[in-house]
Formats: structure tokens, C-alpha cells, sequence
């Protein structure tokens, strides 16, 4: 079991990674803690946000809307590679997901396939949202797709987790496909790079 780091740490392991971060409003206080408890932390989740425009979507993870408050993630990570900081605590990002799945992300164990909605995700996972239209045609640039990389591992570097910890939104939940345009397998060989 692992306690969510310090508000502080997680810029800090950002920066250690190498990238560069955006700090928006108070980001450090913005929550959804008032509806349950975040932590233990236990992986890394990626989506992508079905958007175009840095400033658009930055405010829409930071905000939400009226069916789902943000913050909507930790972090944005936009076409530019730069990681936007909206949220730092219980996020409305994951959602209801599969039992099975979190166990094996626990285990750091290969995943089985999502069947159930039976556990609370956005209390055991920090979540990146990526800028991305999620049609399969949208491009991911180099630059983005790295800062995404050193971000799933600045996380697990802090935590001593493998990239095994690191997931996509669409092996959480039965009916999600985000991330779209790449695999989530091939994502994890470009976490566990930068952890070696």
C-alpha cells in the first residue's frame, strides 16, 4: 500500500523526469476528496480527452462540467509535451472499473480482461489526461508521447512501482477506449525505458 505523495513531491518527480510543467490556479487544493478517501495509490492511469487546443482543454480537465466536476485528472499533457497541473487529490478520472484489473495492477502481474465496475478507480490512481481527438487519426506527436512516458514514470520512480503500474483507461473500465492510437503494451515499453 502506498500513500498518495505530497503535492509537492509530484512537481518535483515531474521535473526530475525532465519535463516541463504548467501550474494552474491552485491545483494543489483542487479535489473531489469531500465524496471519499484518495489513496492507496497503487498505478497510473492514461486517457486521452477527445479535444483540440491547449487552453480548451486544460480548462475543461480543470473544471468539468455539470455532470462530471473536475478536476477531471492530476495532469493534461498537451500536443507540446508540457504537463499541466489541474487537480492534486481525489480525481474524477477513472471512475467504476474492474476488481480484477486493480489486483493485478497491485501484483505488477499481466492484466486480465475488464468484465466489472466493482471499485472506486479515482481513489487508487493518479490520472493523466492527453490531449487527443481518441479517433485513431489524430497524431500523437514524439514530444507528447515522451512527456507522457516521463510522467507515468516520474510516478512510479517516486513509488519503486514497475511500468506494469501504468494503464490505460480502456483496461480499466469495460466500454472505455482510451487511450486511442497507440497500445497500451507498446506505452509500457517506453515507460519501463525510462526507468532503467
Amino acid at each position: 500500500m502506498a500513500a498518495p505523495m505530497s503535492a509537492d513531491r509530484f512537481i518535483n518527480a515531474l521535473r526530475n523526469e525532465g519535463l516541463t510543467v504548467v501550474e494552474v490556479g491552485a491545483w494543489r487544493t483542487h479535489n473531489r476528496n469531500h465524496k471519499g478517501p484518495w489513496g492507496p495509490v497503487h498505478g497510473v492511469m492514461i486517457h486521452h480527452t477527445v479535444t483540440r487546443g491547449t487552453a480548451y482543454t486544460v480548462e475543461l480537465c480543470r473544471t468539468g462540467d455539470e455532470d462530471l466536476p473536475g478536476p477531471l485528472c492530476h495532469g493534461v499533457i498537451t500536443k507540446d509535451g508540457r504537463v499541466h497541473l489541474v487537480g492534486y487529490g481525489r480525481a474524477n478520472h477513472a471512475g467504476a472499473g474492474d476488481a480484477d484489473v486493480l489486483a493485478a495492477v497491485i501484483a505488477e502481474k499481466r492484466l486480465p480482461p475488464d468484465n466489472q465496475t466493482n471499485t472506486d478507480g479515482n481513489r487508487y490512481f493518479y490520472g493523466f489526461e492527453c490531449e487527443n481527438l481518441g479517433d485513431g487519426e489524430d497524431p500523437w506527436p514524439a514530444v507528447q508521447l515522451d512527456a507522457m512516458a516521463r510522467a507515468a514514470a516520474a510516478v512510479c520512480r517516486v513509488h519503486g512501482w514497475t511500468a506494469r503500474s501504468v494503464i490505460g483507461h480502456l483496461e480499466w473500465r469495460p466500454g472505455k477506449i482510451d487511450p486511442k492510437g497507440f497500445t497500451m503494451a507498446s506505452f509500457r515499453v517506453r515507460v519501463a525505458e525510462r526507468l532503467k
